[in-house]
């Protein structure tokens, strides 16, 4: 068996040329969506027919699988690279209710962000989607929530042609746990590893919508909740849901938020062209230093020269630095390539409908400086997201 360990941004490579992914949480053997324990023993059912076969049967089953070569029923998935070339690429992302986003979401949302957040890892590494598993930790049995949850994990995964092969439920805190399985050929894989001084550095898309929209969110839950205790003297959790489903002032950062796009096809078309590679979850200069860290490089980034989003355009030059540079949530692709690749990297762009923006470059040493119109440094103080930070 192929052991799977990767954090929040991590894709990792697996070497083998085949792989049976053990889904049980116990390591007893469990089936590949773990249906140990059924109704009243395993703490997801709450009545007659609701328990956790149910949950699996009506929610999650889909049939017999179409690319895995063994799927949900069974001790382990199979699964094995399309092209014996290939390697298969492994990430996995941690959704914990309450950090990663709010009681409120709409679980339409909440399905699509949870499976999108790992294909964007596979991006990142150009690598091509397959499967999925999920492990899924719920308060109760919740059948439109579930339904919602179902619908926006469902849709995306078939866009990409990724199918679910196994997982775990149980019952506790809202949490969503994903592990998703590519293949890539690993000669052409894109690491962090592989930035070179004279590198131009580019990005997709534009950043700081979704940073914009979590701290409006953010807001709207905190003027809830404070009302609420001023009114009563006690927190009303309904109150700080409906929260959080408060619409921020621009509805397409909000969808940004909720709806992030993994670039899968542009991590596949960049793959004989990039020299390194990671996606923007954390904040562009939080995810740059792990490429120049990896890749034992400095970096310089242009400001004037960074896509910040339009509607960041009302806010003082320091906060649209702040949001575009440090906001996180972006899922674009940051990437090095070298100079001589412009005129076939403007072409991706051009054939994809998506702005890639050069914003500046790879150079000796190890700082990460930021650089104003005049080629002077900026003061930043801002770094990435830090999920054990105090900030």
């Amino acid at each position: 068996m192929t052991a799977v360990q990767a954090d929040r941004n991590d894709a990792t490579v697996g070497h083998t040329a085949a792989a049976a992914i053990d889904v049980g949480s116990d390591g007893s053997g469990g089936a590949a969506i773990d249906r140990r324990g059924g109704q009243g023993q395993s703490g997801t059912g709450d009545g007659a027919g609701r328990g956790e076969f149910d949950l699996i049967r009506r929610f999650f089953d889909r049939g017999p699988v179409r690319d895995a070569l063994l799927g949900i029923g069974d001790d382990c998935a199979l699964l094995a690279p399309r092209d014996p070339r290939s390697v298969l690429a492994v990430s996995t992302d941690l959704l914990l209710e309450g950090r990663h986003f709010a009681a409120g979401i709409d679980p339409v949302a909440i399905g699509h962000k949870s499976l999108a957040v790992n294909l964007s890892d596979l991006a990142a590494i150009g690598a091509l989607p397959r499967a999925f598993t999920l492990a899924l930790a719920l308060p109760q049995y919740d059948e439109a929530w579930l339904s919602g949850f179902c619908t926006g994990l469902f849709a995306l995964a078939d866009r990409h042609r990724c199918e679910l092969i196994g997982g775990d439920t149980t019952r506790g805190p809202r949490t969503i746990c994903i592990t998703v399985f590519g293949e890539v050929p690993a000669a052409t894989a894109l690491r962090r590893d592989g930035a070179q001084p004279g590198d131009d550095l580019w990005v997709s898309g534009t950043l700081g919508a979704a940073a914009r929209a979590v701290e409006e969110r953010a807001r709207a839950v905190g003027e809830h909740a404070r009302a609420v205790e001023e009114h009563a003297g006690v927190v009303d959790e309904r109150a700080r849901a409906s929260a959080g489903q408060a619409v921020p002032s621009d509805p397409a950062g909000a969808a940004r938020l909720d709806y992030p796009q993994p670039r899968i096809e542009l991590g596949l078309a960049l793959r004989h062209l990039a020299r390194s590679a990671i996606d923007l979850s954390d904040g562009l200069l939080g995810d740059l230093a792990h490429i120049t860290e990896r890749s034992r490089v400095g970096a310089e980034v242009d400001w004037p020269s960074v896509p910040a989003d339009p509607c960041l355009g009302d806010l003082p030059g320091n906060e649209q630095r702040r949001l575009a540079l440090a906001g996180g949530d972006d899922y674009e692709l940051l990437f090095s390539a070298a100079p001589e690749n412009r005129t076939a990297i403007a072409a991706i762009g051009a054939r994809l409908a998506l702005p890639l923006t050069r914003i500046g470059r790879i150079v000796d040493g190890s700082t990460v400086r930021v650089l104003d119109a005049r080629g002077r440094p900026l003061p930043m103080t801002i770094a990435g997201y830090d999920h054990f930070g105090t900030g």
